[in-house]
């Protein structure tokens, strides 16, 4: 991933908390045919590795050989941002629109999991996550055991064993702080609630 200096997320821990927020990531492997196969999936970071399922009936699997490398990418909040809201259009002009948003990229190998065990813990511990935050959370534990047993034969697991992380957050951090607050200040005047996340961001930078 191109990641100007300014632009580098450096902190593993705000690495972290974007990839826990979002909660999901776009697992990019090669197909047997030679071309790129994606599918965006829920996912744990766990220390040195990421966790991942998909459907048994997704092909996508069935081409990674062990311990194949392979792309995890997780996309955080994005907008476009006007050159309107540049306060230095109104001194001479030179300005054009842009995109900002945060993403992090895991570059890693695969491993394929379809031991029962292995991917029971894993839906625990992604339902237990999200649902921690409800007031009832509901557990695995409170559907049939046969059931849960026929759904996970439905699924396979893949481990992920990160080898580079490379964090970007592209928010206007070349900008002048006029045009940075010009930025926020659009965001939030004309955006919805994506743009909003953006200038939230932001905010928290300067």
């Amino acid at each position: 991933m191109y990641v100007p200096h300014f632009n580098a997320m450096d902190d593993l821990d705000e690495v972290r908390a974007l990839v826990t927020s979002v909660g999901s990531a776009e697992l990019i492997t090669v197909g047997d045919d030679g071309y790129p196969l994606a599918t965006l999936l829920p996912v744990i970071w766990d220390e040195d590795r990421l966790v991942f399922h998909m459907a048994r009936a997704n092909p996508q699997w069935r081409s990674i050989q062990a311990h194949a490398p392979a792309l995890a990418v997780v996309t955080g909040p994005q907008a476009y941002i006007s050159a309107a809201w540049y306060a230095s259009k109104a001194e001479h002009g030179r300005t054009v629109p842009t995109w900002n948003y945060s993403a992090v990229h895991f570059t890693g190998r695969l491993r394929v999991h379809q031991d029962a065990d292995w991917l029971l813990e894993a839906v625990t511990r992604l339902t237990d996550r999200h649902e921690q935050r409800r007031d009832r959370p509901w557990a695995v534990g409170d559907a049939p055991e046969q059931y849960i047993d026929r759904q996970l034969r439905a699924i396979v697991g893949i481990e992920f064993a990160i080898e580079r992380i490379e964090g970007k957050a592209k928010l206007s951090q070349n900008r002048s702080d006029a045009d940075y607050a010009g930025v926020i200040e659009g965001l939030r005047r004309e955006g919805g609630g994506r743009e909003h996340q953006v200038a939230d961001s932001m905010a928290e930078l300067r």
